[in-house]
């Protein structure tokens, strides 16, 4: 007991770690509160037109759901490289490494925008065989696609800054853009302000206007500060095919989890489409509370993968040792806090909802399941999205997240809605077995030391 107690003291009594971890983690949390916020404004707006019009562009989205999940992997492998780099104060490097992140980012997004002008509807019918739904999907997916190569720049440069400490300044630039959004939302849709009323197709231009006006005053900003990443374009074209090779043997890996992590999330939610609008409709209601409850965590493990990044680079191993059991033990406290903050508000929250009394069942069970796991799920993030992608090991981090998926959560997942045609909370139940797994195949990995990998050794 006295040794746990002495543990615990040394975690908590680390005055420079919090502030360390404060002030990355709490930019990103308020930029992930702030972008859930106001995307749930956008929701609301766009049904207040009505059903069909909620359900094209949420459709039309899940395009962008596929383009996200390249520009969040892309982004964070080659930020794992610049809180490196960062580390041994190379700043040569970071530039070479920004123009590997900008330079894909943009040939991948214009190829998502030349495939969605050419095959908007075929894209929209791919999720929904409905004409009307279709044509307005199709009409959305038009003009939101312009966003696409802005949205793409955005990424790297609000990653990039994380990357080198500095989590404030994207998270103050994304505020004001969705207040744009949320403005012209308002103002396209429903033909405010001398404006005419152009329904979806304002909703579109509106995200238009948003992320232009992000993409340019980040830039902007980024120059006008004159820091290390206002790289001339000869800095960031200065590179070599093998240091490309280099790096796209971390960055690939991490491009691929996340995009297994996403093809598994809508696998999950075909799943559950198959049980029947009451399955549908409480798993929504519950990863919508979830989401907001994994704010919090999403800051640490961006926290987590900076620290731990800059210290490998910096070459202090020990002490990248040392954050990384911190963040461990942290994300277990914190995790059981919100779960049990999360039990005992939870029939508050559902009493928001109108809704039968079978869902609110089922989703008060669901989200007690949730309240009970929810510190192994704050870990895995720590650790996966954190820990091991911060130190370099992102090919392990890959395999973990992918096996447990596709070969414990998927399957379990299949086997209880139509094998067994289980109730929709005892199906959730046993995708949280992957949870389980992971977390132990993970904490496994911390513990061997192996995931320590300066990725930038040998790349002058």
């Amino acid at each position: 007991m006295n040794k746990i107690i002495r543990l615990f003291d040394g975690i908590f009594a680390d005055k420079e770690f919090y502030n360390k971890m404060l002030i990355i983690a709490l930019p990103v949390m308020m930029q992930n509160f702030i972008l859930s916020f106001i995307n749930m404004i956008d929701t609301i707006m766009v049904g207040k037109l009505g059903e069909t019009e909620i359900a094209a562009v949420g459709i039309a989205n899940q395009y962008f759901f596929f383009f996200n999940m390249f520009l969040i992997g892309l982004s964070a492998g080659c930020g794992i490289f610049i809180a490196q780099f960062w580390g041994k104060k190379d700043l040569e490097n970071i530039k070479r490494i920004l123009g590997i992140g900008l330079g894909s980012a943009v040939m991948v997004s214009l190829v998502f925008i030349v495939l969605g002008l050419f095959n908007p509807r075929q894209i929209i019918f791919i999720f929904n065989n409905d004409p009307l739904v279709i044509d307005l999907g199709a009409k959305y997916l038009r003009i939101v696609l312009v966003s696409y190569l802005f949205t793409a720049i955005t990424f790297v440069y609000s990653f990039s800054l994380r990357s080198i400490g500095n989590a404030l300044h994207p998270m103050l630039i994304s505020a004001v853009a969705l207040l744009v959004n949320a403005f012209f939302n308002y103002m396209l849709i429903f033909g405010k302000f001398g404006a005419p009323a152009l329904g979806v197709e304002g909703a579109a231009l509106a995200t238009v206007i948003a992320r232009v006006v992000e993409a340019l005053i980040l830039v902007g900003s980024v120059y006008g500060s004159k820091g290390v990443l206002a790289a001339s374009v000869g800095e960031l074209t200065d590179l070599t095919f093998e240091f490309v090779k280099k790096s796209y043997r971390t960055i690939l890996p991490v491009i691929l989890n996340d995009l297994c992590w996403g093809l598994g999330c809508l696998v999950y939610l075909a799943v559950y489409g198959r049980m029947g609008t009451q399955a549908v409709a409480t798993i929504q209601i519950c990863n919508t509370v979830n989401e907001l409850f994994l704010v919090v965590v999403f800051g640490m493990s961006s926290a987590a993968a900076v620290m731990v990044g800059n210290s490998i680079g910096a070459g202090e191993e020990q002490l990248s040792r040392n954050y990384a059991r911190r963040f461990s033990l942290l994300s277990v406290v914190i995790g059981i806090g919100l779960g049990l903050l999360l039990a005992v508000i939870s029939p508050v929250i559902l009493g928001f909802f109108n809704i039968s009394g079978t869902v609110r069942h089922a989703s008060q069970l669901i989200l007690y399941i949730i309240s009970v796991t929810f510190f192994i799920r704050v870990l895995d993030i720590i650790l996966i999205v954190g820990i091991l992608r911060g130190g370099g090991d992102a090919k392990q981090a890959f395999l973990i997240e992918g096996f447990t998926m596709w070969f414990i959560g998927v399957p379990l997942t299949i086997l209880g809605a139509f094998v067994f045609h289980f109730p929709v909370y005892i199906v959730y139940a046993l995708a949280i077995f992957e949870e389980i797994c992971k977390c132990i195949m993970s904490i496994t990995r911390l513990k061997s030391g192996l995931w320590i990998k300066d990725v930038t050794h040998n790349m002058a």
